[in-house]
């Protein structure tokens, strides 16, 4: 899959194998480190709770080091796609661990409002990423992806809205790892 947004360079192939197998790994570990997380943390309901609310709390420091390492493989895949959508993805991440969501139903903080931004201005260059794809597959991720974003943005804690988000999310980095493992197929030794 190549985008409009992607130039030749004169990196060496093997480099560019590397980047996109951070690519590859960052679903597994973002997902991995989250469901973990949802799964074990007391009082967290992972079908009422977005994984942003993860970042609270004594053990926050886990989502907030899943945020960031996650955004800093999806930044490395960019790289390796040439995608400064992707790049804008991966940085929306780590800005999105930096400042951490508020707690739900509380009012929002200027931290709590710079997450929202971040992850919305991550999300959104995810979605464009996706829409400039010619594959139905691509565009699908895309609209799901941006649908379900909407719906968890809107502060929704029912569960459809909730897991539909969660679902979305995987959607999304099994995109980035399709897209990264067909990137590395054309790249001859």
């Amino acid at each position: 899959m190549t985008t409009v947004e992607q130039r030749p360079t004169a990196r060496p192939r093997s480099a560019d194998k590397a980047l996109l197998t951070a690519g590859i790994a960052a679903g597994p570990v973002y997902l991995g480190t989250a469901l973990a997380q949802a799964f074990t943390r007391p009082g967290f309901d992972p079908a009422r709770n977005d994984v942003s609310l993860l970042a609270i709390g004594p053990h926050g420091w886990i989502q907030v080091a899943n945020f960031v390492v996650t955004g800093l493989l999806v930044l490395a895949c960019a790289k390796g796609l040439r995608s400064r959508l992707i790049a804008t993805f991966g940085a929306g991440l780590i800005a999105a661990g930096v400042f951490t969501a508020d707690p739900a139903n509380t009012a929002i903080s200027w931290y709590g409002a710079l997450h929202i931004v971040a992850a919305g201005i991550g999300f959104l260059a995810f979605t464009a990423a996706c829409l400039v794809q010619k594959s139905g597959y691509s565009r699908v991720t895309g609209i799901v992806f941006l649908a379900a974003f909407g719906g968890v943005a809107s502060g929704s804690a029912n569960p459809v809205v909730v897991i539909g988000f969660w679902v979305a999310v995987a959607l999304a980095f099994g995109w980035l790892g399709v897209t990264a493992v067909r990137a590395k197929r054309t790249i001859n030794h």
